[in-house]
């Protein structure tokens, strides 16, 4: 049997998270894309609901929920504002790694944390010359006695500036050992040595991007999550939940962007008439909501996957390069038909493709993705490098 409908608790966590969204966010978003700020109090508020910490397991003050459940919380977060989604996203990603892997005086000291919106982890994986790449990183951990010593840079590294901690992978090993001598560690963003800039982006201005430093800054030797060489591992197993996180993101961002276009066109009029009476502004949107739709079910397919413990590596890599793609162009086209008042910031439509056309990049291109699902589906032999 196939059954494609929510449960009634998942219903019900949705509409929650949707008045919230409408309340605390969707209204603040200009403000916080205008002056560049995280919201932090909200970030808290969406601790409280259970957002940021949504399978984090109970014991640490999480909801300890499933993964098509927090898909629903980061596509209605994301009707709000998209960088606020990234609480979501990374709050899931990183709450995995460091619920399996870290030792337990970091799991009970971070994991409440990050579930009840009182601190943000950062994700350190992409370098200067190591993005898409990233077995191919250079940022060194030599150990030293009971500590490692960190050296080298992370760059294009979402929310650094604001972070309290940040889930690093460094290079324990020799660099001819490629992936395998990666490693990860847990790095509060305090600890001395440590400095960070912040990028001038076209978009996730709430988020921020930017470069962090690491000079001769010394770890206790248990900030190693699970053993040296396992780092590159454990982040692309991540990936393959934060790929369809992210188009489920984008999603409801470009969904948002269709309901709000909706109500533009029955009111808007031309020639005598409402436009929405119009085949070439009523076509788009049939069109728009139909790509939509089609994506979802691909994405919550592939939490679905995952939640049953099912082979989902190309599914996710499917829904990366597809579901922002689509939203990017869905975006873009709601723009157009609002005329000459969608190209202002007075309607959320140009910030919206702003932080959209940022995860066509973020967690891999889409050509990085097509390799990931040739590799799957024809072979890891014919795999083009």
């Amino acid at each position: 049997m196939i059954d494609f409908s929510f449960t009634p608790e998942q219903e019900l966590f949705r509409r929650t998270i949707r008045e919230f969204v409408q309340r605390e966010i969707r209204p603040m978003s200009p403000e916080w894309d205008k002056n560049h700020e995280y919201p932090r109090e909200v970030f808290k508020k969406m601790g409280e609901l259970g957002l940021p910490g949504v399978h984090v397991p109970t014991q640490y003050g999480g909801s300890g929920m499933d993964r098509v459940t927090s898909g629903i919380a980061a596509e209605e977060v994301a009707r709000g504002d998209l960088s606020c989604g990234y609480s979501v996203m990374l709050g899931g990603l990183l709450g995995d790694l460091i619920d399996e892997y870290a030792v337990d005086r970091l799991k009970q000291e971070w994991l409440p944390r990050i579930a009840g919106g009182e601190s943000v982890v950062a994700l350190g994986l992409t370098e200067p010359s190591a993005g898409s790449d990233a077995a191919s990183i250079k940022l060194k951990a030599v150990r030293d006695g009971d500590e490692y010593v960190l050296d080298g840079e992370k760059t294009s590294i979402s929310m650094c500036s604001v972070a309290d901690a940040i889930v690093l992978f460094a290079r324990t090993g020799a660099e001819e050992e490629k992936h395998r001598g990666v490693s990860t560690f847990l790095v509060p963003l305090d600890l001395p040595g440590i400095t960070t800039t912040q990028f001038n982006d076209m978009g996730h201005h709430a988020v921020g991007r930017g470069s962090v430093f690491f000079d001769s800054v010394r770890i206790p030797a248990d900030h190693l999550m699970s053993s040296e060489g396992t780092g590159f591992i454990q982040v692309m197993i991540g990936f393959d939940y934060t790929r369809a996180i992210i188009g489920l993101m984008c999603l409801g961002s470009a969904a948002a962007s269709v309901e709000d276009t909706i109500n533009y066109v029955k009111e808007r009029e031309a020639f005598g008439r409402p436009i929405a009476r119009f085949e070439g502004v009523s076509f788009p949107i049939a069109e728009a909501l139909t790509r939509i739709d089609a994506a979802r079910w691909q994405c919550y397919r592939t939490l679905w996957l995952k939640d049953n413990e099912l082979p989902h590596t190309a599914e996710a890599a499917m829904c990366k390069w597809w579901a922002p793609r689509i939203s990017v162009e869905i975006i873009h086209e709601m723009l157009l038909l609002h005329g000459h008042y969608g190209y202002t910031d007075e309607f959320p439509l140009e910030q919206r493709l702003r932080d959209v056309i940022g995860l066509e990049i973020g967690d891999g291109t889409a050509q990085i993705q097509k390799i990931v699902i040739a590799r799957e589906l024809i072979g890891k032999e014919y795999k083009p490098y």
